[in-house]
């Protein structure tokens, strides 16, 4: 198989996104460091590979203008942490978030996004290849392997994973360029974020894997429908249970498991939307729209602004508008 960084290499340079540059030192010298085109945004994006078998990427870098895009992803498992992003995946359709660890399969669908422009895209994941998880896992654990592949799609999207966000931030602040000490230090990296996915999958697994009932999915639906056209008013729980038929433990427990996040994240996530559509495209006052998208206090809907934008209401509209 073709080296990924070649690969990652020729697919980037199809469109003259970004160049290769030699890498700046707030980079680990070892990785490589592609800057994007001043005419299509600015920062960088750094990528460190071994051979075949997994990459470790760093985005940071923002987009002039909304830009839609559709990457064939190859083949693979991938974990990402966001720490700031504005948009919108598509296909299904689903908002990003700063503060979410994502994961994603690649080589089954292109994966297509909406960007915001002049929002820093600011990331870190690990993508591992089949010959990491297929044949060097097989191969070194024989009697106890176990595919990974349920492992990330039971994970899929989550705000909490506190020892995951740890190896991140140590991955993110690794500079040094000890030569092999360094190649292992990824590679052992690499194999401690497996390990983590397994754990944390293994204790979502029992209500990740029973399906919803057909006359469930109808109901939550119905759910969903209501909090779009309510999300900026208080929803009480019995409310939403009682357009479900269900009791409210149940609710809960069906509602994170149909759209992968609790109703409280939902309602904050469509409030969200809504704030900075208004905060790029009106001259209201972050007071004013705190309370048009729900909020009684300015400072609550700050804080919960900056948890999911990186950013806060201010410093968003400052940067979309520049």
């Amino acid at each position: 198989m073709q080296n990924i960084l070649d690969e990652f290499k020729n697919e980037i340079e199809k469109n003259d996104f970004f160049k290769q540059i030699k890498t700046p030192n707030e980079y680990n010298s070892i990785g490589t460091t592609w800057e994007i085109s001043e005419e299509i945004g600015t920062g960088f994006y750094w990528v460190y590979a071994q051979k075949d078998l997994f990459d470790i990427k760093i985005h940071d870098f923002f987009l002039h203008e909304d830009s839609f895009l559709e990457f064939n992803i190859p083949e693979c498992l991938s974990i990402t942490e966001y720490f700031s992003i504005s948009g919108e995946e598509l296909n299904p359709y689903r908002r990003l978030n700063a503060g979410c660890i994502k994961t994603f399969i690649g080589g089954y669908k292109p994966y297509r996004v909406l960007i915001h422009k002049n929002i820093p895209i600011q990331s870190i994941g690990i993508e591992i290849m089949p010959a990491f998880y297929e044949k060097y896992l097989k191969e070194q654990y024989s009697n106890k392997y176990i595919h990974p592949l349920k492992a990330f799609q039971i994970i899929d999207q989550i705000y909490e994973f506190p020892q995951i966000q740890k190896l991140f931030f140590e991955l993110k602040n690794y500079k040094e360029n000890n030569g092999l000490a360094s190649h292992l230090y990824y590679e052992s990296k690499v194999n401690e974020c497996v390990s983590l996915v397994l754990d944390y999958a293994n204790e979502l697994k029992t209500e990740k894997l029973n399906p919803l009932a057909a006359d469930d999915i109808s109901l939550l639906n119905d759910v969903v429908d209501y909090i779009n056209d309510h999300y900026a008013f208080d929803i009480p729980l019995k409310r939403l249970a009682n357009i479900a038929l269900m009791g409210t433990t149940k609710l809960k427990k069906s509602f994170k498991q149909y759209k992968g996040c609790t109703i409280t994240e939902y309602i904050q996530a469509r409030r969200m939307a809504q704030a900075e559509h208004l905060i790029i495209e009106t001259d209201l006052n972050i007071n004013q729209i705190a309370k048009t998208v729900g909020y009684s206090t300015s400072s609550r809907f700050a804080t919960l602004f900056k948890e999911t934008t990186g950013l806060l209401p201010n410093a968003y509209r400052k940067i979309a508008k520049k």
